[in-house]
């Protein structure tokens, strides 16, 4: 039996919420720069910081880092 995962935008995650990156919706070169930061699907994320308004404090693989708004939208998680 399989089991429905929600899936959601990043900018959409609680703050203290560790989450797993699933997919990227954007163009290549967003993509390309996310990936190089350590955005990458199946790696744990750990939102720091969303105070639902300006840039969000994730920590991926041991690192803080500061997205935007729209950078965080188009990045799916679950």
């Amino acid at each position: 039996m399989m089991h429905d995962v929600v899936r959601r935008p990043l900018s959409c995650v609680l703050p203290g919420s560790t989450v797993r990156l699933r997919g990227i919706r954007a163009g290549r070169e967003l993509a390309t720069r996310l990936s190089a930061m350590g955005f990458v699907p199946g790696e744990m994320l750990h939102v720091q910081c969303n105070a639902r308004s300006g840039p969000l404090v994730v920590a991926v693989k041991g690192c803080r880092m500061i997205l935007g708004r729209g950078m965080a939208d188009k990045i799916a998680v679950e």
